[in-house]
């Protein structure tokens, strides 16, 4: 029996194939890269950085009404598609919690742990439910450049942090007696700068053959964005025990697992710290499937909307 593809969320905008011609109407610059498949249908060179990110600038505008997003070069350009997933499987999660319906407006606070520069999961998660959101970060030009994100958009839903360490994940910005509904967060997986080298090289080749230029090598972001020491393991470890000293005052917790290994040891580490609930919800983009872990230490009543 064949397999079936991993599929995007049903309330996912990007399930079919992009409608170039609306992407360009919401940003004209996109026509410069725009080119034609083997199959003569619409694209982009997605092995191209510059590329990439007017693509998202024009995905941003035309689904999610956000019209301004840049980002500095050489940090983390994300995939529209898949960071809109984790959000709307996170709200039928957090629906779980209010009978069944997906709870909106920005009374529904979450915590994204290492925003980054593009400040991608607030500007979704806010456009998308109306949620407000408290966006940590320990780099301070990323911080500089999500807040210009969000002043040039108007936002008001949107909070930014600097981390001031970097052995705090949530311990640092997390203020005393501060309640969150969830919290979302997308670990450096790997463990070492060569580590993540390597595999941006691979995924490069793979796109682009031989011909991917040194800026697009370049491209897979920064140091803190792609490794630490230990890789995505030790990190959801801390993140575990850290959340363990604060069970009452969020709901879920979450974090996107890249690596199926990393599974075993961190369901060790949550039954450890007595987490009552433990969910792990896969989500699928074209031929990858990827997942993010939740935890709670609240009962079914405490958990209550």
């Amino acid at each position: 029996m064949q397999k079936q593809k991993p599929q995007l969320h049903p309330r996912n905008q990007h399930k079919q194939r992009y409608d170039f011609s609306q992407l360009i109407k919401a940003c004209p610059e996109l026509e410069n890269y725009t080119l034609q498949n083997p199959h003569g249908e619409e694209t982009i060179n997605f092995s191209d950085p510059d590329a990439v990110k007017v693509l998202n600038c024009a995905l941003l505008s035309h689904h999610y009404g956000i019209k301004y997003w840049d980002i500095p070069e050489g940090y983390l350009c994300p995939p529209i598609p898949g960071r809109a997933d984790y959000l709307h499987y996170l709200a039928d999660l957090l629906a779980t919690c209010n009978g069944g319906k997906i709870p909106e407006g920005n009374q529904i606070r979450g915590l994204d742990i290492g925003v980054g520069a593009n400040c991608i999961y607030p500007l979704l998660g806010n456009s998308l439910y109306g949620w407000s959101f408290v966006g940590a970060e320990l780099e301070p030009d990323a911080l500089q450049s999500a807040e210009n994100i969000v002043k040039q958009n108007g936002i008001t839903d949107i909070a930014l942090r600097l981390q001031p360490s970097a052995a705090g994940i949530l311990d640092g910005v997390w203020k005393e007696d501060e309640k969150f509904h969830f919290t979302i967060c997308n670990p450096p997986f790997h463990a070492s700068e060569k580590e993540a080298e390597k595999a941006n090289q691979r995924r490069l080749t793979k796109q682009g053959g031989e011909k991917a230029t040194e800026k697009a090598l370049n491209f897979g972001g920064q140091s803190r964005e792609l490794w630490c020491k230990g890789g995505e393991a030790l990190f959801l470890k801390k993140m575990v025990k850290q959340s363990a000293t604060r069970p009452q005052q969020c709901i879920w917790f979450t974090s996107l697992v890249s690596k199926k290994d990393t599974l075993p040891d961190l369901y060790k580490h949550l039954k450890k710290a007595k987490a009552k609930d433990i969910r792990t919800i896969e989500m699928g983009h074209g031929n990858k499937l990827t997942r993010f872990v939740a935890w709670t230490f609240l009962d079914a009543h405490e958990r209550k909307i």
